[in-house]
């Protein structure tokens, strides 16, 4: 498919502690010819709310996002699987008996993707200039990736794609580690609990590096590396792909 501007919806986490990474996110993709546009009025996609069980407030912040993202037909990417799947899947569902926004809904959820899935399924992409030499990678897949988008083989071939890197299993890469965003906080013992056994499987891989599609998995599993002392990185996948990580 030729694709030449997209829409990032950047996400929360992305705008406002790893910005870097939404940068990589748009060298990337002007690396392969396609003009990025970042609309100033998106806010949050209202996920935290529609799982806090807040739903008219995520059916106020699920508008508000249609509304900035249908200004222009251009496909949107979400460098976010969590967030991607509130726009593809809970959107229609939240705003179904809305008359004015039910088709909107579903309209940007069709042109909705998220990153690794739009650069392999939509592009066909899976190698985009990025070297990592003597880089040792591991893939986690976050849950509402894998499980509520189907990410399972895009991250891989993408990482697979990465020159001179190494790429090694990890033991359970596909069991939650423990984040679900309010979860973490409402039901921290089992969180902290579900994260030692994450931890315990990411320090046995070897891997330097772990990858993520979501920063906020991410988040939760280097903060737990870093109260063990550990210098295993953890990092979203853009950070890895990106072909200028300078920044030139």
């Amino acid at each position: 498919m030729t694709i030449s501007r997209v829409q990032l919806l950047v996400t929360c986490l992305v705008d406002r502690l790893y910005p870097d990474t939404g940068m990589a996110v748009v060298r990337i993709l002007e690396k392969l010819g396609i003009e990025v546009h970042c609309p100033e009025g998106q806010t949050c996609c209202g996920q935290p709310a529609f799982n806090a069980g807040f739903p008219d407030d995520a059916r106020a912040m699920a508008r508000h996002t249609i509304d900035v993202f249908s200004a222009s037909p251009d496909p949107v990417v979400v460098p976010s699987g969590s967030c991607g799947d509130m726009v593809i899947h809970h959107y229609a569902a939240l705003l179904a008996d809305d008359p004015a926004y039910a088709q909107r809904a579903r309209d940007l959820a069709a042109r909705t993707y998220e990153l690794t899935a739009f650069l392999v399924d939509v592009l066909g992409v899976t190698d985009v200039g990025a070297r990592r030499p003597g880089e040792s990678v591991a893939y986690h897949a976050a849950c509402h990736g894998l499980r509520g988008l189907g990410l399972r083989e895009q991250p891989m071939r993408l990482l697979a794609g990465i020159d001179g890197a190494t790429i090694t299993d990890l033991p359970e890469h596909d069991v939650c580690c423990g984040f679900g965003g309010l979860f973490a906080v409402k039901m921290a013992d089992v969180s902290s609990a579900m994260l030692a056994r994450k931890l315990d499987c990411i320090e046995r891989c070897g891997a330097r590096t772990i990858a993520v599609t979501d920063v906020s998995c991410g988040m939760h599993m280097a903060g737990g590396l870093r109260r063990r002392g550990s210098p295993i990185q953890v990092r979203h996948i853009a950070d890895l792909l990106d072909p200028d990580p300078e920044g030139r």
